[in-house]
């Protein structure tokens, strides 16, 4: 069979309207590739989901047609697989095994921290608290134990169940459940304690993972027995006739764990991190809201 000589090649390429292949310019192609535009020949050719792409962008691709990242397989929120899926419940156990260590260290940290409405911290002495302007106490008061049985059955229950959860929301949307629960268990122990009642602990964000993980199970269609064991005994223990728990913060964040993470979990995948961080930011709203009416109402 005879050849054309690839002068020949170029000029029928130019004559007949094709491209001369980018990394084969003597071969003409009408086929570009989807990405990038540039001719590509029947031999250079990678199938992706709509076209074809040229091998440098299937390469950078995966052969999606997308970035890298979305070719990496996903969880049930949409949350990409990651190597190491307790690494923000370790950060965060970290964090409050050091605050509990420090505090214990030098005591008066305790008071400086604690959450409380308004309250005068020594006889004679200026109110403090929340409604002066102390906001930073809804955040610190998360990280504070006062007692060694506190911490451990707080850490516990944060390692138990925040694996599981960080695994399947993924690092920023189980990051944003944790703070988000603990937060909206201090405003409402804000609202509805007294002002001078002190209250710490990581109680409302460990009660958030736990209505998360109900939520959770209930889409996956897990036996729901155990978790609703927990919650009940947790409750029965919250309750209790003894006194001496901050009741608030449990059911506050029992509250707002479990609206986030129907948010997350039943997200419509076309609108699933406008729906997400939708959630997150109402719930946010709500914690402000809150925050802003007790301390109007306090001073």
């Amino acid at each position: 069979m005879d050849q054309q000589p690839p002068g020949d090649q170029d000029r029928s390429a130019a004559t007949d309207g094709s491209h001369s292949c980018y990394r084969h310019p003597g071969r003409g192609t009408h086929i570009r590739c989807t990405r990038c535009d540039r001719p590509i020949c029947p031999e250079c050719m990678v199938n992706a989901s709509v076209g074809f792409q040229c091998p440098d962008c299937a390469r950078q691709g995966a052969g999606t047609g997308h970035g890298p990242g979305a070719a990496r397989p996903r969880t049930v929120v949409g949350a990409p697989i990651t190597a190491d899926p307790r690494l923000i419940t370790k950060i965060l156990l970290a964090l409050n095994v050091a605050v509990f260590i420090v505090v214990h260290v030098k005591g008066s940290l305790l008071q400086d921290l604690t959450l409380f409405g308004r309250a005068p911290l020594y006889y004679g002495g200026p109110p403090e608290g929340v409604a002066e302007g102390q906001w930073y106490r809804l955040v610190t008061s998360m990280f504070l134990h006062q007692e060694v049985w506190h911490i451990a059955f707080n850490m516990l229950g944060l390692w138990w169940l925040g694996g599981p959860l960080e695994a399947a929301l993924g690092r920023a949307r189980y990051l944003a459940l944790y703070l988000l629960s603990g937060l909206a268990g201090g405003a409402l122990t804000y609202w509805l304690a007294a002002p001078n009642q002190p209250s710490l602990g990581a109680s409302g964000a460990i009660f958030g993972l736990l209505g998360a993980t109900a939520v959770l199970m209930r889409r996956l269609n897990y036996d729901m027995r155990p978790v609703f064991v927990l919650l009940a005994v947790n409750l029965v223990i919250t309750f209790n006739p003894w006194g001496g728990i901050a009741w608030q913060a449990h059911v506050g964040g029992l509250i707002a764990g479990t609206l986030i993470a129907i948010g997350m979990v039943h997200a419509p995948r076309e609108r699933r991190a406008l729906v997400q961080y939708g959630t997150c930011a109402l719930v946010l709203v709500a914690v402000v809201a809150i925050v802003v009416a007790r301390t109007a109402a306090l001073t």
